[in-house]
């Protein structure tokens, strides 16, 4: 595979990534697994699983402008990202480098991580960090330490980062807000938000898209993406959905679409949990599998439809 250098996304021409690179809480809420080790069957089934939401996508019809995406990992989705240059209209690949279910940042393969990357040759190498200003001054020096190693990695071979943030409350900041966890979102994440990015380019991290957490306001979404975007960085930012109904994903793509730096989604669960869970409770027969892919299709439609519209 090449990367695919050539098309970069843009505000009115988005990337609307159908996101799928879950693979620890993917296996215990959808398929029992204890403690990430599936046995082979529950690997299999996983593997099936990440081949129909990609079916799903593909049977989406034509965008009115933008592109299709796919993030999705090697551990279950391999077959789907051998089958993404078979795809009769693009699909932009994006594939994690992080490990799942860690609290910090770690290498799903140490030493080796470039290895992966190189021959797959994505168009987005994806890491995944949670971080917050006021959480150990130790770690986070450590973790922004590994980001920037995997940065100048993929600089290295001409593959761009897609640096995807998640600013979980402390207590403490939790508490000053009452426990409101809206509160927070609306109030004091962009903030820390802003104050997180500038901290990685501090480190000389440098992503070509931030997948950041939706915005309670417009504002919000601006002053983060101001930050993105300071120093005359090329820089864009596209929204995450983290798991959230519909209606919240609605407004999140309502505030993003009002400000220019930000060029598309990444929606996952919101899209295909419901539809997977039903669907492995079923018989498996062609019609179970027609209406899965059918109703993944109509669920990535309808949030496409809304960012386009």
């Amino acid at each position: 595979m090449t990367a695919a250098a050539a098309w970069r996304p843009k505000h009115d021409d988005p990337l609307l990534i159908l996101a799928m690179d879950h693979r620890e809480s993917f296996g215990k809420t959808l398929f029992g697994v204890v403690n990430d080790r599936p046995t082979a069957d529950q690997a299999a089934a996983m593997q099936s699983a990440k081949q129909l939401i990609f079916d799903g996508l593909n049977e989406v019809g034509p965008l009115s402008s933008g592109r299709r995406g796919v993030l999705v990992d090697e551990l279950y989705g391999q077959a789907v990202i051998d089958s993404v240059e078979q795809t009769t209209t693009p699909v932009v690949l994006a594939v994690p480098v992080e490990a799942s279910g860690h609290p910090w940042f770690t290498l799903q393969y140490g030493d080796r991580w470039l290895e992966h990357v190189e021959r797959i040759r994505p168009a987005y190498a994806k890491v995944l960090v949670r971080d917050n200003p006021d959480f150990d001054a130790k770690s986070r020096e450590e973790q922004l330490t590994d980001l920037a190693n995997v940065g100048a990695g993929l600089q290295k071979i001409g593959v761009p980062l897609l640096y995807e943030l998640l600013v979980p409350a402390t207590d403490a900041q939790l508490a000053g807000v009452g426990g409101d966890t809206g509160v927070y979102d609306r109030d004091v994440r962009p903030g820390l938000v802003a104050q997180v990015i500038s901290d990685n380019q501090v480190a000389g991290i440098e992503p070509e898209l931030w997948k950041v957490e939706g915005f309670e306001t417009v504002d919000g979404a601006r002053h983060v993406a101001d930050q993105a975007k300071a120093g005359g960085r090329g820089t864009d930012l596209i929204v995450l959905g983290r798991d959230a109904p519909t209606e919240r994903l609605d407004h999140w793509i309502d505030v993003a679409v009002q400000v220019p730096a930000f060029v598309g989604f990444a929606i996952g669960r919101s899209i295909w949990e419901e539809v997977v869970r039903d669907y492995e409770a079923s018989d498996h027969g062609a019609a179970a599998a027609a209406a899965a892919r059918n109703e993944i299709a109509a669920r990535y439609s309808g949030f496409a439809a809304h960012w386009l519209s």
